[in-house]
């Protein structure tokens, strides 16, 4: 068994926490909080205390992004993994320090899940076994900063160059139905920004970031993705490819989900496919989690793995600091109405 101190107690931390639960394979040790709070495991008001009590193999921090280096840090000097919530640090200067601290240790992993939910682990798969032919542009309109650009970098593999990045924003009232705590019952338009911007990776290879105010939540609003390849496109869950001479195919990606009508399996995730083909599958079933779930679990038993010496890196320090990068990139942008190129970081 892999046991975890957890850092924190918001929403967030909750979630980890509850998804720990079920796993066979790992386990929280204990909550390191500010005030003593009672939960079902041990809670310590520091990390020191929390490490005197319990034998932990990695630490996963749910603090502020302002906070948070210090946690990492405060882990590291005592030669503990880190799993941290993204971002790792609030600004280009901080994640600068936030390196120059922990860099080297090779300690340090970031808590970005988007990539390991299953409609995008599919998505990856196709791009991966170059079915599209080589990824030449990634459209995300779905969630925000930093979560996007992970899912525009995995999905072009474009590495951590500089990148060239304009954006800007415009406001429109729209309605807020659903909040983090449920139904708003609101149902007066609001002023609501979306900021939209492309990055520039070079090499034939750009991004679209379109993001509206709390998409991730206000299903007023579509979820989007597509990734253009040199011989087919994805969109959303849905390919078109040749797959012979004059030949043009529309394949869709369809979700093999139990529990609908008189499929009395229950309600569950079974597996994601092209045609014939699966491309993801689901690596939980029984426990009836939707995605953002199976994400954390299978990012807290990769951590493990890796932990253990028995997997690779499931996603290094450096990794998450450049999609940081890129995000405030969007937003300076954005604030200032210019071009900003990204630099060249000692992470890159």
């Amino acid at each position: 068994m892999t046991t975890f101190a957890l850092i924190g107690s918001g929403w967030r931390a909750r979630t980890f926490l509850n998804v720990a639960r079920e796993l066979d394979a790992v386990q929280c040790g204990g909550v390191v909080v500010r005030t003593p709070r009672s939960l079902d495991v041990p809670t310590f008001t520091s990390l020191d205390g929390c490490l005197r009590e319990v034998d932990v193999d990695f630490v996963l921090t749910t603090t502020p992004r302002n906070v948070t280096p210090g946690f990492i840090a405060e882990a590291v000097d005592r030669e503990l993994p880190v799993l941290a919530e993204t971002p790792p640090a609030s600004d280009l200067d901080g994640l600068r320090a936030l390196w120059s601290a922990v860099g080297d240790s090779g300690l340090v992993q970031v808590a970005e899940q988007y990539p390991m939910m299953p409609s995008h682990a599919a998505r990856a798969a196709v791009v991966t076994a170059g079915m599209i032919g080589t990824p030449t542009q990634v459209q995300v309109s779905s969630t925000q900063q930093y979560h996007a650009v992970a899912l525009i970098r995995h999905l072009l593999a474009a590495g951590r160059g500089p990148v060239e990045v304009r954006a800007t924003r415009f406001t429109a009232p729209l309605i807020q139905p659903l909040s983090r705590t449920g139904w708003t019952d609101d149902e007066e338009p609001h002023p609501t920004t979306t900021t939209i911007a492309t990055l520039d990776f070079g090499h034939g290879r750009s991004g679209l970031y379109d993001f509206t105010e709390q998409q991730t939540r206000n299903q007023l609003r579509f979820r989007r993705l597509t990734v253009r390849g040199t011989a087919g496109e994805l969109h959303n869950d849905e390919v078109v490819r040749m797959t012979g001479p004059r030949t043009l195919a529309r394949t869709p990606l369809v979700r093999r989900q139990t529990g609908y009508d008189l499929d009395l399996i229950g309600y569950d995730t079974e597996h994601i496919a092209l045609g014939i083909e699966v491309l993801y599958r689901n690596p939980y079933p029984g426990r009836r989690w939707m995605d953002d779930e199976i994400a954390i679990a299978t990012l807290l038993e990769r951590t493990a793995g890796w932990v253990r010496g028995e997997g690779p890196e499931p996603y290094p320090l450096a990794e998450g600091a450049q999609d940081q990068h890129l995000a405030l990139a969007i937003e300076e942008s954005a604030d200032t109405g210019t071009t900003v190129t990204t630099s060249h970081e000692a992470w890159s």
